[in-house]
């Protein structure tokens, strides 16, 4: 009944609306005591809600009745079940003492002289039948119960249904148990032939893909399967021994929609949703295609093959990140509205609660991001350069969204926030290297008495006989300070390897220190006070002066 008014036409209910109305106004209106007090509908009321309720007995439904909204379907339907209870149970009451009482607005329906309950036009149009029909069919319906429900109920029939279920709860235990065993089965023969398959797995996939991962993912989902199997098994037992008895019958129906109805919603949810699903996927596939579009346009730019004026090769796939994330927001933006529960106001609530944390805990992170898409435009660096941020050195490993990543001399990794890097001067020792070369770079102190033009020529001695640094452009001196005790003069030298900085300094640093030594001139830093009685030189023959406890080097210098 409840679905023929399911399916009855919505235009034509909605044409007949306000005949409805006057007529339940008719019938409701009081016209005598006696429809009075037979009356199971409020008779004063004069506007009406539509509304459906069942009447169960023993978990049946038996038919559906409307309410109104000072009488709800509910109660009628309720009022009415109790009524059915009463006549079933009074054996002195038979079937076939129902009996139909028409009236001009209703159908009183009795049982003898007990009253079950009236049948007016609205209920009967639910089903889009006359009052008349609906009455008939609802009589066979009671007549029906009345013999079942006495018939369920006498001391045969109970004690063949006890008999039934003890029957039914040893073959429960006994399936449960041959299932038990046909899964230990199972399962040893699942570890076996899998356990091979999937060592073969893993050697293929170079040991990506774990085998004892993916045992226990295969595990689970036998584990879960079983438990399910056992599950519908014993609900199936369990809702057919509940069936068997009056009693529990509205339990049994009850236990299996609460299992049954959660699938028919979700599987009714799905078949919804399908068309916003297909929706998605189309979504999905033409982003991802976009994406992959462009990818290809920026790595051709990446790799050279593609030339644009005054775009940097290094920016290509900074600009294909940013562009691949502009795309999916918008992606986002076009499949929100059809994504599940999108418009409830859970699901708005617990997005502006994900927003609030974001806004709150990611103001570091946006600001390193930016930071480092900003330092990949500047062109302040490329990976390799060796640079200098504040009081740190090295070549650059690695430059991410969030850090940079420096190796320095000494091998150590330093890990440096792009958000410090914008906010720092960055020295590039790579940039002009190779074209201009790297201007090396070191001051000594020397006497007044010590003509400048013998300083400066030992200066570019030294620098001349250091390996790496260039000739052309020739090294160049600059006289620094004019200081108290001393002259400061800066040797000035190119090169154009900036992976050897160390080293060149080094030799270059004793190149000078040989140098003044061979002419017997004293340097004079860090610091002067008065003349010595003897200058503070190392004479040639000391330039090798064995280690103290050295041996060898004693035996080779006689």
């Amino acid at each position: 009944m409840y679905s023929s008014y399911k399916t009855s036409g919505i235009g034509r209910l909605l044409s007949i609306r306000y005949l409805i109305i006057a007529i339940w106004a008719l019938f409701f209106f009081p016209t005598a005591s006696f429809c009075q007090g037979t009356s199971d509908i409020d008779p004063t009321m004069k506007e009406a809600q539509a509304n459906l309720a069942p009447v169960r007995v023993d978990g049946n439904v038996l038919f559906y009745v409307r309410g109104v909204m000072s009488y709800p379907s509910e109660i009628r339907a309720a009022t009415i079940r109790q009524r059915l209870y009463k006549i079933a149970e009074n054996r002195s009451i038979t079937p076939d003492s129902l009996r139909v009482i028409p009236e001009p607005d209703r159908i009183r329906i009795y049982a003898g002289r007990e009253f079950i309950m009236n049948v007016y036009p609205p209920d009967a149009e639910a089903d889009g039948i006359t009052k008349e029909l609906q009455a008939e069919l609802i009589v066979e319906k009671i007549k029906q119960l009345i013999r079942d429900y006495r018939q369920e109920r006498m001391p045969a029939e109970i004690k063949r249904n006890v008999l039934k279920s003890l029957v039914a709860a040893i073959l429960l235990i006994i399936t449960l148990i041959i299932f038990s065993w046909i899964f230990r089965r199972l399962n040893v023969l699942f570890k076996r032939r899998i356990k091979t398959k999937i060592d073969t797995l893993e050697n293929v996939s170079f040991k990506l893909i774990q085998s004892d991962q993916l045992l226990k993912v295969l595990h689970v989902a036998y584990s879960i399967i079983r438990v399910f199997l056992i599950l519908i098994i014993t609900i199936s037992f369990v809702d057919y021994i509940l069936a068997l008895f009056p009693w529990t019958k509205a339990i049994a129906v009850d236990l299996l929609n609460i299992f049954l109805d959660p699938i028919n919603n979700i599987f009714k949810g799905l078949l919804d949703y399908l068309p916003s699903l297909i929706f998605l996927v189309i979504i999905f596939i033409i982003t991802r295609y976009i994406i992959k579009l462009i990818q290809l346009f920026f790595e051709g730019i990446a790799n050279g093959g593609i030339v644009i004026h005054n775009f940097d090769v290094e920016w290509a796939m900074p600009t294909f990140k940013i562009v691949r994330f502009l795309i999916f927001v918008l992606a986002a933006i076009i499949a929100f509205p059809y994504i599940p529960g999108s418009g409830t106001s859970a699901f708005q609530g617990i997005s502006v609660f994900l927003g609030v944390l974001f806004s709150l805990g990611s103001s570091s992170f946006i600001s390193n991001v930016i930071a480092g898409y900003s330092m990949t435009y500047r062109r302040a660096f490329r990976k390799g350069d060796r640079i200098q941020v504040n009081d740190m050195n090295g070549y650059v490993e690695e430059q991410s969204l969030m850090v940079t990543r420096l190796r320095s001399v000494k091998n150590e990794e330093i890990v440096i926030p792009n958000s410090i890097m914008l906010n720092s001067s960055v020295v590039n020792y790579s940039a002009r290297a190779k074209e201009h070369g790297l201007i090396l770079h070191t001051t000594v102190g020397i006497g007044y008495e010590t003509p400048w033009r013998q300083v400066e020529a030992i200066l570019k001695a030294a620098a001349d006989r250091t390996p790496g640094l260039l000739k052309d452009p020739p090294p160049f001196v600059l006289q620094k300070e004019l200081g108290d005790f001393a002259i400061v003069y800066e040797i000035n030298a190119y090169s154009n390897d900036v992976n050897k900085i160390y080293l060149y300094y080094n030799a270059l640093h004793q190149n000078i220190l040989d140098l003044f030594n061979e002419n017997n001139i004293q340097i004079m830093t860090p610091a002067y006070e008065g003349d010595p009685e003897k200058p503070k030189v190392v004479p040639k023959e000391q330039w090798n002066s064995p280690l103290a406890g050295d041996k060898h080097a004693s035996q080779q210098d006689t």
